[in-house]
């Protein structure tokens, strides 16, 4: 299991590794969007010889805004456009996989056409990311694509598509945690993950473990269930960043103990 966070976009990117690395996260989840980070101002060589430099491994992040399901249909292609660019900058700095938000901003439309536009446009870049080497990855989103069936309708007709699972957000409008829903289901589509908490309902508070109502424990049980052991991301948002190396700490503890009981003869369990 390696621990990252992400970069903030108003910040220099540099800067961000720096202060990650010194903390002893193993990557960076790095957010290509503006002011600072935005796709076409990124130096891909500063940022591969830095995570070079600091020994870090890096995850690819984009704009959780981009209008992938417009009707406008120039507006959508510019989605992609800023994708396609995305891809090559992560594919410059060494990133193998690249989540992508599921637009549903189509106002007057129903679900069935903001779904078939997401599929166009995830289709459009799969042969891009076939060539920069770089996966796809859909992250789940409150509202419409936060259940193991709201989500097959992206991965089930598009299978080189990845699951980037977020059980912050599989927290939210939802009677409860649907991590264990979604990892029954996809878990076989797994590639990366977002962890911080919050306290159910819309607001995603992006708060440190243990400060709101998820069940981490459970979170990461099911997480070994489905033999998940590469990249997550605390996504724990504060200016203060002894929360997010308290965070650090409580997920690698809740991570070694769930392995230690996994691993337990069966008659000490």
């Amino acid at each position: 299991m390696l621990i990252g966070a992400m970069n903030h976009p108003a910040n220099d990117a540099i800067d961000e590794i720096a202060w990650m690395a010194d903390m002893g996260l193993d990557f960076i989840d790095m957010t290509l969007e503006p002011p600072a980070s935005a796709s076409w101002r990124a130096d891909t060589r500063a940022i591969g010889a830095a995570l070079q430099r600091f020994r870090m491994e890096v995850v690819g992040h984009t704009a959780f805004y981009l209008p992938l399901a417009s009707p406008i249909e120039e507006v959508r292609r510019g989605a992609v456009l800023e994708l396609r660019r995305c891809l090559q900058a992560f594919s410059e700095i060494g990133a193998r996989w690249m989540n992508v938000h599921p637009d549903r901003n189509a106002p007057m439309h129903d679900r069935t056409f903001f779904i078939r536009q997401n599929i166009v446009s995830i289709t459009d870049l799969l042969p891009d990311a076939e060539r920069y080497g770089v996966g796809l990855m859909i992250e789940n989103l409150p509202g419409e694509y936060n259940t193991p069936a709201q989500l097959s309708d992206l991965l089930d007709p598009i299978p080189e598509l990845g699951l980037h699972l977020d059980i912050g957000h599989a927290n939210l409008l939802t009677p409860y945690n649907m991590t264990e829903d979604i990892l029954q289901r996809h878990g076989s589509r797994l590639r990366h993950v977002h962890l911080h908490d919050n306290k159910g309902g819309s607001a995603d508070l992006h708060l440190p473990l243990g400060a709101g109502n998820i069940d981490v424990a459970a979170a990461v049980r099911a997480l070994q269930a489905c033999r998940y052991d590469a990249t997550i991301t605390l996504e724990v948002f504060t200016p203060d960043r002894h929360y997010l190396a308290y965070s650090r700490d409580v997920l690698q503890r809740v991570w070694e103990e769930a392995l230690a009981v996994r691993h337990a003869p069966a008659s000490t369990r």
